[in-house]
């Protein structure tokens, strides 16, 4: 379903739910303003609502910083698979093609085979862990005449090194949901306290306090569904593509 749309739809849901049930409230309640509940009721909702935003804005930022690392790993991922092969170019010429060959096959399967993968957030399998210590053996192999090829083969594995590293950070973010199911609780659950506080507040009448408790509703259904699509940094509406990939098979020559 688009991104909007749903969107849309999570907030209309809650301004609806949270507008019957004020509706109802005021209908059905024994006093039509309340407003001995104003003080005591305003200071619970004054402290609930004030928690829960802290919670938000944490999980939020939180989840924003997480999308932005993964984004910019994948990058650095792709740079120094690019960086390993123009090291080795100075080794004898069938080292670097083979390099290069398993270096386009590497990136061929992430874009290909572990994108899907981590975009529906299931563990991610096929060759790319054994394509890199293939790419590794080869290297470390090589011969290397003089100190200037010494010193591009280091290169090579230090790079190679970092690739290791940010492969483990993007597998890891992609199968690791970003908000576990205790904090969903404390979302979900702040978030229908902070809703239905306000039906203890007096002075208003029905048609105001109708607008006020369903904006705020999707006020807060809008915050969660934002959590929601950014949990998992390959999907929903925070989606990376494989664009770095892609760019380093060019870089490559696509072999």
């Amino acid at each position: 379903m688009n991104l909007i749309v749903s969107g849309t739809l999570w907030v209309l849901g809650a301004s609806l739910g949270a507008a019957l049930i004020g509706y109802l409230v005021r209908r059905i309640g024994q006093d039509e303003g309340r407003p001995s509940n104003n003080d005591a009721a305003g200071q619970v909702f004054t402290i609930v609502s004030g928690l829960q935003a802290v919670v938000l804005a944490f999980v939020l930022v939180t989840l924003f910083d997480a999308v932005s690392d993964a984004r910019d790993g994948a990058y650095q991922e792709a740079q120094d698979l690019v960086a390993v092969s123009w090291a080795v170019e100075s080794l004898p010429a069938p080292i670097a093609a083979e390099v290069r060959s398993n270096s386009v096959a590497y990136l061929n399967g992430v874009v290909g085979v572990e994108w899907p993968q981590m975009q529906r957030g299931t563990p991610v399998g096929g060759p790319g862990w054994g394509q890199l210590d293939q790419i590794r053996s080869v290297v470390v192999n090589a011969p290397a005449d003089g100190e200037f090829q010494e010193d591009r083969k280091s290169e090579a594995l230090d790079k190679l090194n970092d690739v290791y590293s940010e492969r483990h950070e993007r597998l890891t973010r992609a199968f690791d949901r970003g908000v576990v199911a205790v904090v969903w609780f404390v979302l979900i659950v702040g978030s229908l306290v902070c809703v239905l506080l306000p039906n203890l507040f007096g002075g208003t009448k029905l048609f105001p306090h109708i607008v006020l408790v369903s904006t705020l509703a999707g006020a807060l259904a809008l915050l969660l569904f934002a959590i929601f699509q950014l949990q998992n940094p390959f999907s929903g509406g925070s989606r990376i593509e494989p664009e770095a990939f892609q760019w380093a098979l060019a870089r490559l020559g696509r072999g």
